[in-house]
This record gives structure tokens, sequence and C-alpha cells, in this order.
């Protein structure tokens, strides 16, 4: 790694801190907290987790419990859980915290609404799409009220929701909410932008499930060479893609065509990604970090 990687500086300067202020300084601790947010950011959650564990028992002891910072760095870790596969730490630490911010903060706090949706997250990723789903139709009202429709967070929020109902087998009320969607994030933020071309992959896997195999080749055919042209060929979103309209070929009686993606398709994930194909993620909202 080199010695200008944000991360070795980062390294560096959380060391220095710590030497030359000491590691309860204001400063050292800010250092510390936004190393761990660059480990998250990296991948790296088990380093993140080995800093925001003490670095929360120390906010706890010096801030309080109810301090911003405190309950910033509470998030902070609950997500290092849930990236690390520790789901159920995250949502032990997540409900708690949303109790704590609602009534610190109040329930129309930037901070209180993010963490609603990211304990409805959590809840879908174990397993609990309706729990998510009670949270979510409210907080996106409330997000439309507070932050108006059209706010990053609000558009966020009706991916997640659409993600939900797709999960919990309500195909047709994801596509209700997809496609406005669709239009929405190419209007605001461009037609390349990371959250648009997920919105898309994400359609054309709600009108598969609905059984719109030609709606879903529709737009997966211009998508797969959008996602190999910005982000390049062995991206896990472009295999994501590749293999679903593999599928589509597939359920279309398109045989061929589906066999010509296949095939190097698994060659390529094997190189890539170990034989194993990674999950295009949905939209999700972990923004307790600074």
């Amino acid at each position: 790694m080199s010695e200008h990687d944000p991360i070795t500086i980062l390294e560096r300067l959380a060391a220095d801190r710590e030497r030359n202020l000491g590691a309860e300084h204001p400063d050292a601790l800010a250092a510390r907290y936004n190393l761990a947010n660059a480990y998250q950011a990296a991948g790296r959650s088990d380093d993140a987790i080995a800093i925001f564990e003490p670095l929360l028992a120390t906010l706890e002891r010096i801030l309080g419990a109810e301090h911003v910072n405190t309950l910033r760095a509470r998030g902070n870790l609950a997500g290092a859980y849930q990236a690390a596969g520790r789901a159920g730490d995250a949502i032990e630490i997540l409900e708690q915290l949303l109790v704590d911010r609602d009534r610190v903060l109040g329930a129309e706090h930037p901070d209180t609404l993010a963490g609603r949706g990211n304990l409805a997250n959590a809840y879908e990723s174990v397993g609990r799409t309706p729990d998510a789903i009670a949270i979510l139709e409210p907080l996106l009202a409330d997000h439309e009220r507070v932050l108006g429709p059209e706010h990053l967070n609000t558009l966020v929020t009706r991916g997640n929701l659409a993600n939900a109902y797709q999960a919990a087998g309500r195909a047709a009320d994801a596509i209700e909410i997809y496609e406005p969607l669709l239009d929405d994030h190419q209007r605001t933020v461009g037609t390349e932008h990371p959250n648009t071309l997920r919105t898309r992959n994400n359609l054309a896997n709600a009108y598969l499930d609905a059984g719109r195999i030609d709606d879903a080749i529709t737009i997966l055919e211009p998508l797969v060479a959008d996602r190999d042209r910005i982000l390049g060929a062995e991206h896990p979103d472009t295999l994501a893609s590749r293999g679903t309209l593999a599928s589509a070929y597939q359920a279309a009686g398109r045989d061929e065509e589906a066999s010509a993606l296949y095939e190097p398709l698994l060659a390529d994930l094997e190189k890539s990604a170990g034989g194993t194909e990674a999950a295009d993620p949905g939209d999700d909202l972990w923004d307790d970090g600074d």
C-alpha cells in the first residue's frame, strides 16, 4: 500500500495524534473515528470493529452515552457488524439506538430518520421483511414531508421499500415504485449514476418476478452494456446483470442466447469472485459516518 494511500495517511495521523496529544484528546478520538470509517468503506469491517468497539466505550465515558458523537459511533459499529455478517449484533444496537435517538434528538432529526432506515435494512437482511416494511412505509412518508420528494435519502428509501416489497413477493407493488423512481433518478442524478443503474437492475428483476420477461430483457440488454462500459466487465454488478439477462433469455426460451452468456460468465465468475456470483446490492443507507 502506498504511503499516499488515504488509509495509510489516516493510520499515520491517528498514531501521531495519540502520541502527541494523548489517546483521549478530541482530535485523537476523531482521527480514530475517521480511520474506522475508512476501513469500513474499504470493506475491512473487522478492522473497523477493532477500532469502533473500544472507541465507543471511551466516548461513552468521556462524552456520555447520549452525546451525538457517541450515538453516531454506535450506529457505525452496528453498520460494521452487519457488514461483517453479525446482523444479530447490529440489530441489537440499532433497536436501542433508535429509541435513544428519538428521545434525545427527536423523531425528525436526520440521524433518527437514517437510523430507522438502517434498522429496516438490518431486518430485511435476516429475513424479517414484514418488520422492514412496517418501518419503511411510514419512514418514506416522513422523508417526503421533512426532506422533500427528490432528496437523495427519500429516493433511497423509496428503493428500499420497493426492495422489501419484492422480497415479500409483492412484485406489482415493487414495480409501482421502481418505474417512477427510475425516472426520478435519471432526472436528478443522471443515467449513469450507480443508483440509476441499480434501479434499472432492480426493476428488471421485479419484471421477471411478475412474469414480464420481455420487459425485463428490454432493460437488461442495454444495462449490461452500460455496466460493462462504466464499471468494467468483471465488476460484481456487471456480472450480476449478465447472469440475470442469461436467466431472462432462458425464461423466454432463447436457450442459445442464454448459453452464449452463461459460458463466459462462469469463467469470469471463477476468475473474479472464486466462482461465486456477487449479488447486486439493493439501495441502502448507512450514512452515520462523517
